[in-house]
């Protein structure tokens, strides 16, 4: 019995050879795979571990209990405004009104997003610390968490203006961190 991989629809551009290689890339790889374009620069990233999951699953968690009308989204790709062009990102967490992003789109405006949320990994933790770190500011998302592993911190960054953040508190893993409005409650670490 042969495997096979399903099969997904990408648009490729013919104008710009780094998109080019972006979107073959994106059609090339196995489900489960992240192909993101962040400055300027292709990056792969295989499936995330279980450690990882289970902080993106109690983040989640601690979101809904907060608010039940915002989704959370895993898996959704950003458009992101770029140091070299468009970005196009997978946040390991969206939240965002319900119904702010379609199906039939793999590329979304970062418009409705009201928090987005990454786990570091040892392959990703540097875009995660400073590339995407800018990418989200300059989308003027409001609230930016970082649960850094390697760390052993999480850091809420807010208030964006101008490309940066304004804002941004930190603390080691296992302590309680406010989200600052429109969530205004304690994300508790210790679950992470």
């Amino acid at each position: 019995m042969a495997l096979t991989i399903p099969e997904r629809e990408v648009l490729v551009p013919a104008n710009d050879p780094v998109e080019d290689a972006f979107f073959a890339a994106s059609a090339a790889v196995p489900r489960g795979w992240r192909v993101e374009l962040i400055e300027g620069q292709i990056h792969v990233t295989p499936p995330a571990n279980g450690e990882h999951e289970e902080i993106v699953g109690n983040l989640n968690d601690q979101v809904y209990e907060h608010d039940k009308s915002l989704m959370r989204y895993t898996g959704i790709g950003l458009e992101l405004p770029g140091a070299a062009g468009l970005d196009r990102v997978i946040p390991d967490v969206v939240v965002a009104p319900k119904g702010s992003y379609r199906d039939e789109l793999e590329w979304h405006d970062p418009a409705p997003a009201l928090l987005v949320a990454e786990v570091t990994s040892p392959s990703t933790g540097g875009n995660d610390r400073e590339k995407k770190l800018r990418g989200y500011a300059r989308a003027e998302i409001p609230v930016y968490v970082l649960v850094d592993r390697e760390a052993g911190t999480t850091a809420v960054y807010s208030e964006p203006q101008d490309g940066k953040y304004g804002r941004s508190v930190q603390v080691r893993l296992g302590q309680k961190v406010m989200l600052p409005k429109p969530f205004d409650f304690e994300l508790d670490t210790a679950e992470f």
